[in-house]
Parts: C-alpha cells; sequence; structure tokens
C-alpha cells in the first residue's frame, strides 16, 4: 500500500502554504500524484464587503468574477511554491460545489487527503466550521490533518500510534503503513484511564508489532495507566516522544443526520501539535 495520489484542500488561511508544502513533501516521498482542490465559494464563500462596489450594476456577477480570480490566485500561489520541490507530478482543480462536497468527492478519488486544522481566528476564506469532521467521517480514506501553527517536515521521522485495539486504530494505522516505514522511529501508546477495566489482552501488543514488522516497520510499544483525561494524557505523551506524527482513528457516530465525533478525537482536533493521520 502507498499513497499514489494525494489531494489537498487549498484556501486563503494563513495556514495554507505549510500545509501545501507538507502535501507536496509527502508527494515526492511517495511518488505521488498530488492533487490541489480549491473551493472557488460561489456556493459556500465569503465575499470582503470592501471588495465589491457599492455601486456595482451586477453585484451577482462582480461577486463571481472576485471569487473566480480569489481561486485563480490561489492556484498560481500553489504552483509557485511547488516549483520549489522540483520535478513532481501536479494538478490543480477549481471545484464551484461547497466545500465539504467538493473534498470528500474527490477525496475518495484518492488514497490520501490532507486538510488544516480548525482556526477559528481565521476569517479570510470559506468558513467550514466542521470540515475537518465532515471529512473524517464521510471521505472513506485516511485523512493527514495539519495544524495552523507551526513548521513540519515533509516527511515524519517519529511516529506515534494511539492504539486500543478497535476496529478504528486498526485501520488507522494499517493506512499509515507506507509513512511508518519512512520513519527512524514509531511506538505504538496504549493510553488508559484508571476507571477503564478494560482488558490488556484485547490490544494484542506483541501481535501487532509482529504485523508491523513483517510490513517493514520496526516498533516499540508503551501502556500508561493515566489519573487525567485520556486526551491530556496522549498530548502529553507526544511531547514527551519528540513525535512529529501521530496516528489515530477517528471515532465517532451518526445522530439526526448530524456527524458527532468522540471527546479524545475532538480534542485532539482542537489542540493539536503535529500532524495527525486519522480515519473513521
Amino acid at each position: 500500500m502507498t499513497y499514489p495520489t494525494i489531494l489537498v484542500h487549498l484556501d486563503r488561511t494563513g495556514a495554507f502554504c505549510q500545509r501545501a508544502d507538507l502535501a507536496a513533501g509527502w508527494a515526492q516521498a511517495h511518488g505521488s500524484h498530488l492533487v490541489g482542490l480549491i473551493s472557488t465559494g460561489l456556493i459556500d464563500g465569503i465575499i470582503p464587503a470592501e471588495e465589491i462596489l457599492s455601486g456595482a450594476t451586477d453585484y451577482i456577477a462582480e461577486c463571481a468574477e472576485y471569487l473566480r480570480h480569489r481561486a485563480e490566485a490561489i492556484s498560481l500561489e500553489f504552483r509557485e511554491l511547488l516549483s520549489a520541490h522540483g520535478p513532481l507530478s501536479y494538478e490543480v482543480r477549481l471545484i464551484d460545489s461547497t466545500t465539504v462536497d467538493a473534498v470528500v468527492r474527490h477525496g475518495r478519488t484518492s488514497d490520501l487527503v490532507v486538510l488544516g486544522q480548525r482556526d477559528d481566528d481565521e476569517v479570510k476564506d470559506i468558513t467550514t466550521r466542521d470540515l475537518p469532521q465532515r471529512v473524517v467521517m464521510e471521505v472513506g480514506r485516511p485523512v493527514l490533518l495539519v495544524p495552523y501553527a507551526g513548521h513540519f517536515e515533509g516527511v515524519p521521522k517519529n511516529v506515534a500510534v494511539a492504539w486500543d485495539g478497535s476496529r478504528e486504530s486498526a485501520v488507522a494505522l494499517r493506512a499509515a503503513v507506507p509513512a511508518m516505514r519512512q520513519a527512524s522511529k514509531v511506538t505504538l501508546v496504549s493510553c488508559r484511564a484508571v476507571h477503564d477495566d478494560s482488558s490488556e489482552e484485547r490490544l494484542l501488543v506483541p501481535d501487532m508489532l509482529a504485523f508491523l514488522t513483517r510490513h517493514g516497520v520496526h516498533a516499540t510499544a508503551e501502556s500508561d495507566v493515566t489519573e487525567i483525561g485520556v486526551g491530556d494524557a496522549l498530548l502529553s505523551r507526544l511531547s514527551d516522544l519528540g513525535a512529529d506524527l501521530l496516528v489515530m482513528g477517528g471515532y465517532g457516530h451518526s445522530r439526526f443526520r448530524e456527524l458527532m465525533l468522540g471527546g479524545v478525537t475532538r480534542q485532539i482536533l482542537a489542540q493539536m501539535t503535529v500532524p495527525v493521520l486519522m480515519t473513521h
């Protein structure tokens, strides 16, 4: 398994260049075709009032032209950024549908989807408050979520895997194998609350380590019982390990068409300090 096609969501947020640069690094490392996806905003875009003249004779046409030009500017910036990476197979897609629909539909024809972490202070572009959550739940592909703050190298060298023996964590671990093969250190981290009486046997840690070895990944494992929240413990352990990528399952369920993620998953999405490779 590799990532022959990587899709990265492009927008006008401040973290756009960091996200695109990281996606390009992954594409080079895995010999991938990189797709830059831009939602023009014709459906769900935000247009600063000062950008459209108050005396415009056709306000709708002026708005559409502004959004199209903005998308083309993002495309140009993306192409210029990729030129610094040397030869790379890529394309740019400008899509007029809503951002969520565009990323989910085109993400399903990709092997890995790269998104940015939500930044509540960022208002420059299309604001889809639940974009990461919706995509993780709906796309059916691994999603690489990039924090809006910080600088991250293209290829992770120190990977932490949140492992609890569940279906979600197993799927995420399998999806991360190509990335882990290129890492110099991989650690399976199992965090359990003191009141959690689940058996250690269900983790099958020795079997999982053997599975990874057969896939060319040499990993170690650790198990911690924590008196603080599991999310806090996991974030703390990431710092202690010096990890530059977290792999975890996206836990969630559907309720009256409202997509919900579990508490630990929501916390990681809100407080992530390193890129997170997540599946559901």
